[in-house]
This record gives structure tokens, sequence and C-alpha cells, in this order.
């Protein structure tokens, strides 16, 4: 009986052992293993009102004010995504990689959290996941109202999407969702399949906005 006890006993610590040294960073999602992209449009002006104070210097200090700009181009499953996955500590996009993304994702801080939580889980190395994100991007035309817009309003968010479908042919109804927070236009989310061609994502399009109205900040000047 007591060599039993001692035996469960050192089992158990060894699993404690285990657990112990494994990385704070370590999860079982694996990189490449998602299903599509979603690419998130974020309204930069509803970003820094609401950020305040606290709103990245970079973005929302600029001295030409940004409208629609990339929030990240996130893996996704058909339930759920994948996120934080394992890699090598030192595997980071480099300053150089950084740099060329700042006219459509103007916030370092922003670049390298997308990398840490989204990028991880692409499979890819952070050089070309950026540029699959700015391939993304370069996709989607921004309806001319909203690249021009200087003053603020408000809009359904039904046509926020019906503008980006018209200014888009192809892009269906099923593959883009509007989001609001505190009544401002907040992102447009648009799907892909991974070679980037607009795909149906219903757990997405279930995000939109159900507000009837939404205010759309203008940018800043």
């Amino acid at each position: 009986m007591l060599g039993s006890w001692i035996a469960k006993r050192a089992a158990i610590a060894l699993v404690l052992a285990g657990a112990a040294l494994a990385p704070a960073w370590a999860n079982e999602d694996e990189p490449g293993d998602f299903d599509f992209y979603v690419l998130a449009l974020s309204w930069s002006p509803t970003y820094c009102a609401e950020a305040g104070s606290r709103a990245d210097p970079q973005q929302c200090r600029a001295s030409r004010p940004f409208r629609f700009i990339v929030h990240g181009l996130w893996p996704q499953k058909e339930r759920g995504w994948p996120d934080f996955c394992a890699l090598p500590r030192e595997l980071q996009p480099s300053p150089e990689v950084l740099q060329g993304m700042y006219d459509i994702m103007p916030s370092r801080g922003l670049m390298q959290h997308q990398w840490r939580k989204h990028g991880s889980c692409s499979g890819l190395s952070p050089s070309a996941y950026f540029d699959k994100t700015r391939a993304a991007f370069e996709k989607i035309r921004i309806p001319a109202a909203f690249q021009n817009l200087r003053n603020g309003g408000r809009i359904g968010p039904d046509a926020v999407e019906t503008a980006f479908r018209l200014a888009n042919p192809g892009l269906r109804d099923t593959a883009i969702a509007v989001t609001c927070t505190s009544g401002k236009l907040q992102e447009v989310r648009i799907c892909y399949d991974k070679e980037l061609n607009f795909r149906s994502c219903p757990g997405v399009d279930r995000a939109d906005c159900r507000s009837r109205v939404v205010e759309v900040p203008a940018p800043r000047n």
C-alpha cells in the first residue's frame, strides 16, 4: 500500500512539474489550421473618439486624418477562431515590415498585437502575413462617400453594407458584416477564402450591428 501511495504521489509531482515548465503562450491552436480570413476595417474616427486621451497618437494625431484603416486580417474557423498560436519568440515582424504598413494600419502597437493574436495562427511568416493583409485590403474599394467624408452624420448599418457591395462587385450580403459600438459605426468585416476571394461567412454575418442608425464621427482635422 505504501509503495502504491508513493508511486501515485511521484506521478502527480511529475505532471505538476511538466505544467510549470509549459510556456505561458502555449495553447492548442495550430498555425495554419483555419478555414477562411476576415478582414476587419475600422472606422478610425470612432476609435479616436472612444479612446480619448488613451488613443494612439500615431493614428489619431496624424496630419492627414484617417478614415477606414485595417484593424486586422483574422484567420477564422467555421465555428470560432484560433488565436495566440505558439511560435518561436524571435519570430516577430521587423521594423521595416511594420513601417511599410503605416499607410493602412497606422499604429505600431496595433500591428504588433495583431501579429501576436492573429498572424501567429496564419501559418505565414510576419512579412508574408502583412503582405497578405495588404493584398486583402487592396481587393476592397472603399465607397467614395467614406473616402471623401469631412463632416460626421448618421446612417443605417444596412446602408453602409449596401455601399460596400455596390462598390465591390461580387461581394454578397452574406460575406460582410457592419459592427457598431456605443451607437457609432465601428467596423466593416469582409470574409475571404484563403486565396482572397469573397466567401460567405454566416457566423461573422450574424455579428451585424442591430441599431437602426449609427453615428459616423467625422475625421479629425
